[in-house]
């Protein structure tokens, strides 16, 4: 039964999760917040949605850019180069921004009678994003159980799992991830060193999928 709500940024992950529960999604949402990365994404959302038939709703967030601090939100000059679990990836935090988004989208999908909120975050999140992570992801779902007639809550698959998990699950699918777009540095071909393209490039070597990103340093 088609009962949920899907926030999807046109990246590797929610892409995957897109495919994976086609079925089960009646809507699919992607926010556009103003970060470096959210153009060239949203458009891969776009395309995907279309695919499938989804019917998708992009929302923009201006407020984030304007009021919230963080490198995601300034250039492409501000993202630093590195892994995930290094220190100064904490500058690419959004404040709190999965929990506006699940926030909204709770309403959306009481709105239009749906049970649950998707997400697509995942282990590899889980270091230096606060709202990623399952005991963060937990609350929200208790507290849109007990905000909403309903009881809207959030189904958050990938919780557990690794990003080269979750590229083995879009492989099995017949995924092509060159269809996705992930670098935080948002130019026209992923950077290939920043910390998403890192992690990228880590996952689908993990899983032994062949990586036909164009990236810039390569």
């Amino acid at each position: 039964m088609k009962d949920a709500v899907l926030i999807t940024s046109g990246g590797m992950d929610s892409t995957t999760m897109l495919y994976e529960y086609k079925d089960e999604i009646a809507l699919a949402i992607t926010f556009d917040y103003g970060s470096t990365q959210n153009g060239r994404e949203r458009q891969w959302a776009i395309t995907h949605c279309q695919r499938l038939g989804i019917k998708h709703l992009i929302i923009r967030l201006d407020f984030m850019h304007r009021y919230f601090k963080s490198a995601l939100l300034e250039s492409a000059e501000a993202i630093p180069d590195g892994n995930y679990d290094d220190e100064n990836m904490r500058v690419t935090v959004v404040p709190f921004r999965n929990g506006i988004m699940l926030s909204i989208a709770c309403g959306i999908a009481e709105s239009y009678g749906l049970k649950r909120v998707m997400i697509a975050n995942h282990a590899g999140d889980h270091s230096i994003y606060p709202d990623c992570r399952g005991s963060f992801v937990e609350a929200m779902s208790a507290a849109m159980q007990q905000g909403t007639y309903e009881g809207v809550r959030v189904y958050a698959p990938y919780t557990h799992l690794s990003k080269a998990d979750i590229a083995r699950h879009g492989a099995a699918l017949g995924l092509d991830y060159a269809e996705t777009y992930s670098c935080y540095k948002g130019g026209e071909h992923h950077c290939g060193t920043c910390g998403t393209c890192t992690e990228r490039r880590q996952a689908l070597r993990e899983a032994g999928i062949p990586d036909h990103t164009i990236y810039n340093n390569s």
